[in-house]
């Protein structure tokens, strides 16, 4: 198969590989280093990061927080709507939103929606595939009330049964450093971070940089095309600080390597220097692609989960690290029994 094929992206995971829970502590999560130059692959723990990485590196985390955006309502007639509220909501009382719906029967422009909390909803539109866009009314405002009665958006291959599971997710699935609210699933990458690993990088001199790009429910969709090339991601809306993008910048000039936490970051770095080559700052949106053959100008190194087969994020870290090399990274991952997806376990491509 070609590189271009997206058979190449496949591979056999046992299904007890699949993390059903977060590990115990956040930073205990395994780390498989690979080393790029040397095509070496060897084990740590992720609390280690310290002193794999150099002073005067930059790491770059992804402060984007996610919304308890998964609702169940009913409708007049008694029937169960499942809801996902995508985008962030504008602080008023009355917001429109688009939203995936899944219920017993095909929704229609007007129907009425009744929720927890006061909270009662319209279909404005249908725009078609499971997405309609509603129009929400509380006496508070919706992001507000979805952190009251919401639960979080997991991934379809997390089973959650009971309060105490999504009790833990609340916590679990979300970085310490989680502050802008607008995503509808994790940057999962960062999940391995705790406070004090974070203080012990700045001891090192590992300065920690945040940006922000708000994931999308594309994050769940399957790529349907043969030729990866074909395949279209949905937008995601980032924003890089001033400051954010001169403290990249400076890194880069004293010979610092950018070590990008996570997927959803190099998207935003690599979408922000797309045209000349340099990070810049700004608020903006991206569909960027990251398949094998493009140039990377910004970062240096990836921390990142293992991805599931024949993915977008499985062809980002193959242009990364080259296709042969992941591939040899995720056999000794399934061999030596890593934990998988978004609860799993981590990988450090250098």
């Amino acid at each position: 198969m070609g590189i271009f094929d997206i058979g190449s992206y496949n591979y056999n995971l046992p299904p007890e590989l699949i993390a059903q829970a977060p590990a115990a502590s956040r930073d205990a999560s395994r780390l498989l280093v690979a080393c790029r130059a040397e095509g070496r692959l060897s084990e740590r723990r992720f609390y280690d990061l310290p002193k794999l990485l150099t002073p005067g590196d930059v790491l770059v985390i992804n402060d984007t927080r996610v919304m308890a955006a998964r609702l169940s309502g009913r409708k007049e007639s008694g029937g169960s709507v499942e809801l996902l509220v995508l985008g962030s909501s504008d602080g008023s009382r009355c917001a429109e939103r688009d939203c995936l719906m899944k219920s017993s029967k095909p929704p229609r422009k007007g129907l009425k929606i009744s929720f927890e909390g006061g909270l009662s909803g319209c279909v404005d539109r249908v725009i078609g595939d499971g997405m309609v866009r509603i129009s929400f009314f509380s006496n508070s405002p919706l992001e507000d009330v979805l952190e009251r009665i919401g639960r979080v958006p997991l991934p379809p291959y997390i089973k959650r049964d009971g309060e105490k599971s999504a009790d833990i997710d609340r916590e679990r699935y979300q970085t310490v450093y989680a502050r802008v609210p607008g995503a509808v699933a994790a940057p999962t990458a960062g999940l391995h971070f705790t406070d004090a690993l974070i203080e012990r990088l700045a001891e090192r001199g590992i300065e920690v940089c945040p940006i922000t790009l708000h994931v999308g429910y594309g994050t769940f969709q399957p790529v349907r095309v043969e030729d990866i090339r074909k395949h279209c991601l949905h937008s995601e809306r980032y924003c890089i600080s001033d400051g954010s993008a001169e403290r990249i910048r400076t890194a880069k000039a004293r010979g610092g390597r950018v070590i990008a936490v996570g997927t959803t970051a190099v998207r935003a770095l690599e979408s922000s220097a797309i045209e000349t080559g340099e990070i810049r700052s700004g608020d903006a949106e991206t569909d960027l692609l990251i398949i094998p053959g493009f140039g990377f100008s910004v970062v240096d190194g990836l921390i990142t989960n293992f991805h599931l087969p024949r993915s977008s994020l499985m062809f980002l870290v193959s242009a990364f690290a080259g296709l042969q090399f992941i591939k040899d990274a995720y056999n000794y991952a399934v061999l030596n029994r890593f934990r998988f997806f978004s609860y799993g376990d981590a990988m450090l491509i250098l």
